[in-house]
């Protein structure tokens, strides 16, 4: 076999690159301007025990036999009945556009 040939080319940037120093500085400004850190590290506590289990569970799902095909196929079923309902017209693009712009505005306005 014979070794790709990798070619290197330094190249200038006005970009300053990342400073440690200033990241940790600014990560504590920001630390320090929440006010309920308590919620802070529960809620991230909560999240990160979710992934934990979310994790143990599908491991569960994917070792019985026929069920990683069967949620395979779903989600291929479910795909392609999206792109027919959603994207294939234009007309039903136009509504999937207008039901996320409405949901960001109501979720997401001050």
């Amino acid at each position: 076999m014979r070794p790709s040939q990798l070619v290197v080319k330094a190249s200038s940037s006005d970009e300053t690159p990342l400073d440690a120093n200033e990241l940790f500085t600014d990560l504590k400004e920001k630390w320090d301007a929440v006010e309920n850190k308590q919620t802070v590290i529960l809620y991230g506590g909560c999240a990160i025990v979710a992934v934990w289990l979310a994790s143990i569970v599908v491991g569960a799902i994917n070792s019985i036999p026929l069920v990683p095909k069967i949620m395979e196929l779903v989600g291929l079923g479910y795909t392609g009945w999206f792109m027919y309902r959603y994207l294939l017209f234009k007309s039903s693009r136009e509504d999937l556009a207008t039901d996320i712009e409405e949901l960001a505005t109501d979720k997401f306005s001050t």
